[in-house]
């Protein structure tokens, strides 16, 4: 196993609350590398963070440690089927449905 990802597989574990349904995958092209990141879908909020924060500052260190290797490491956050990110995008487009709807009704009468 390479350093990255060991790396991102030892912040991550330690952030989860189930472990052992964190999985890593690692690609290398001429664009250099790409870890792919799968998780609980309940722990999809823990490594996203409030507004990105934790998967931002993650992204920042697997940045370093690429520069470290001479590598551009990138990395990908697979958003499982039931997330709570993906519940709430659709609430989220719903509502966004919804006043648009409303705003056309308005403009009907």
């Amino acid at each position: 196993m390479e350093a990255d990802q060991q790396f991102l597989e030892t912040i991550v574990k330690s952030i989860v609350n189930n472990p052992d349904d964190v999985k890593i995958e690692r690609k290398v092209d001429e664009m250099g590398v790409l870890l792919t990141l799968s998780v609980n879908p309940q722990d999809m909020g823990s490594i996203i963070g409030r507004e990105g924060s934790t998967a931002k500052a993650i992204r920042t260190l697997l940045r370093i440690i690429g520069a470290k290797n001479n590598a551009r490491v990138n990395l990908k956050i697979e958003e499982p089927e039931g997330s709570q990110k993906a519940q709430q995008n659709n609430a989220s487009e719903e509502q966004k449905n919804k006043d648009i709807d409303d705003v056309v009704e308005d403009l009907k009468l």
